[in-house]
């Protein structure tokens, strides 16, 4: 027994003595190329708001259940806490910050503003961002499917009627 303690503690040394991995990653994120270097364990989430300083993304649950770090992927909206950074290599991604033009807010921003689709606005950045996604995917066509395929996206607050009414006129506008 004493020789299997001693053999498990010169392994853990041996491999905490190890250098730990740093990956290569290149990512567009709101149209900017960026060459990354990350640890294998890191987030999307903790990439982007920890080491970009790109804030807005939100760190509600941090367990893939509240939809407050919804961003984009090539479009498509995911849960950014439950994504590996190291497995996006090459992909590009919009976070809230990207979503508009300098000076000029998107047109889900001004909707959402519009229809007071926001309380205390935690929520938002990651709401909005799930809109855009529905809104790609195209299909959503009534107040029941955007409250349906928006239902990942809590706001503690209850502003979903709102919310609804802010994409649905966007979806209006666009069609």
């Amino acid at each position: 027994m004493n020789d299997a303690v001693t053999i498990d503690r010169a392994a853990a040394a041996a491999a905490a003595a190890k250098p730990i991995a740093i990956l290569p990653l290149t990512l567009t994120i709101n149209g900017e190329a960026r060459e990354l270097k990350v640890e294998p364990w890191t987030t999307l989430l903790d990439l982007l708001r920890d080491k970009l300083d790109l804030t807005g993304t939100k760190k509600g649950c941090d367990h893939g259940q509240c939809g407050a770090c919804t961003v984009l992927i090539d479009g498509r909206r995911i849960n950014s806490c439950l994504k590996l950074a190291v497995t996006l290599d090459g992909v590009e991604i919009t976070t809230i910050e990207g979503m508009g033009q300098p000076g000029e807010l998107h047109p889900l921003q001004t909707a959402f503003i519009e229809h007071d689709a926001f309380q205390c606005g935690y929520c938002t950045p990651g709401q909005i961002c799930s809109a855009q996604g529905l809104i790609n995917e195209g299909h959503a066509k009534n107040r029941q499917d955007v409250r349906e395929q928006m239902s990942g996206n809590l706001c503690r607050c209850g502003a979903y009627t709102n919310i609804a009414d802010a994409v649905l006129n966007v979806m209006e506008k666009q069609a």
